[in-house]
């Protein structure tokens, strides 16, 4: 049979639409050429016979010719009457002749997601070229962010010639600790294609705010609806946020609970041992351990911990554990007056 497509989209040939599609969304993310920058040249071929793949088996006239006939078949043999997608012609009488003609992959791909390419400009961090998508350039707000936008895979809608919204564009938004506890506001740049009036594009540039709320949590979604690229025939997609938390020098973070791990010698895991902590709010704690500390014991201060957002004025937990440093090694006497002390304890 030559190529198998049913191979190329990894699908088995009773495969219906919507496996298709569902194969075709992914491997043609996968392998667009824009993501795959260092291996550009194989990724194209691989994008190309994805889409050819697609184009054939999700129509069903060709499906069959392919089915019947084989990739020959497409190229030149004689498929039923009718087969949509060739061009006929015919040599002074003779059977007529059909041939297949692939769509362009970047069309297929458009179709899907509404770009042919969704991930021009995510390498530049750092320029604030525009790379002909909607991006994210640096300003001068001092606590700023800046990250590289284009309208991304997806599409919502269908057939009833109602405007398709492109699936939403999401980006991870590094907090720190400090951000998280006490909330902040940070601010951001973005230039966008818009569209004017009589439908010629231009470009528009405006600051988003985003306000991060004390004690939000790793994961947490901020949206800024409508605020992709404006394309003809699509609406602009939404722009997502997400919290994601920068690993903290001091503190770890459990729900709710900050944890944090203190080093103590077996004198004072024994006989007593005052924590000296500063909080994420620069705050300075004193707190007693008048307990025997063995390794598994945690000193807890209550309403010490990160806030709860659902429930204001309230915070989770300080949880203080300890890493007790054992002697290398005692001296006669030493093991002598041990024994003698916990004997008697």
């Amino acid at each position: 049979m030559g190529v198998d497509y049913y191979k190329i989209l990894q699908v088995d040939r009773n495969a219906k639409e919507d496996d298709l599609k569902k194969s075709y969304r992914k491997l043609a993310m996968k392998w667009h050429p824009d993501k795959n920058p260092n291996n550009k040249k194989d990724a194209e071929a691989k994008f190309k016979q994805i889409s050819e793949a697609y184009d054939v088996l999700s129509d069903p006239q060709k499906r069959a010719v392919y089915d019947q006939f084989g990739e020959e078949g497409l190229k030149g043999q004689v498929p039923p009457p009718g087969a949509g997608g060739f061009t006929g012609g015919s040599d002074g009488g003779g059977p007529t002749m059909f041939r297949f003609n692939p769509r362009s992959a970047d069309d297929i791909f458009s179709e899907f997601f509404g770009s042919s390419s969704p991930f021009g400009g995510m390498g530049d961090m750092g320029s604030g070229s525009r790379a002909g998508g909607s991006g994210f350039t640096r300003s001068m707000f001092g606590d700023d962010i800046f990250a590289s936008f284009r309208n991304a895979a997806g599409g919502e809608g269908g057939s009833s010639g109602m405007p398709r919204k492109a699936a939403a564009i999401e980006r991870n938004l590094p907090c720190s600790l400090e951000d998280l506890y006490k909330g902040t506001t940070k601010k951001m740049k973005i230039s966008r294609d818009v569209m004017d009036a009589s439908g010629r594009p231009s470009t528009m540039e405006e600051i988003l705010t985003i306000e991060i709320k004390s004690g939000w949590k790793k994961g947490t979604k901020i949206t800024f609806p409508e605020k992709g690229n404006e394309m003809r025939g699509y609406i602009p997609s939404d722009l997502v946020f997400i919290i994601d938390e920068k690993p903290h020098s001091v503190f770890k973070r459990d729900g709710n609970d900050l944890i944090v791990t203190q080093k103590i010698s077996l004198v004072e895991a024994l006989t007593g041992y005052t924590a000296q902590l500063t909080t994420l709010d620069g705050r300075n704690l004193t707190i007693p351990i008048n307990s025997i500390v063995n390794p598994t014991y945690e000193e807890v201060v209550k309403g010490e911990g990160m806030p709860i957002p659902k429930e204001p004025g309230r915070k989770g937990n300080l949880r203080i554990k300890f890493n007790i440093k054992f002697p290398s090694r005692l001296t006669s006497e030493q093991k002598t007056g041990i024994k003698r002390l916990l004997t008697s304890s």
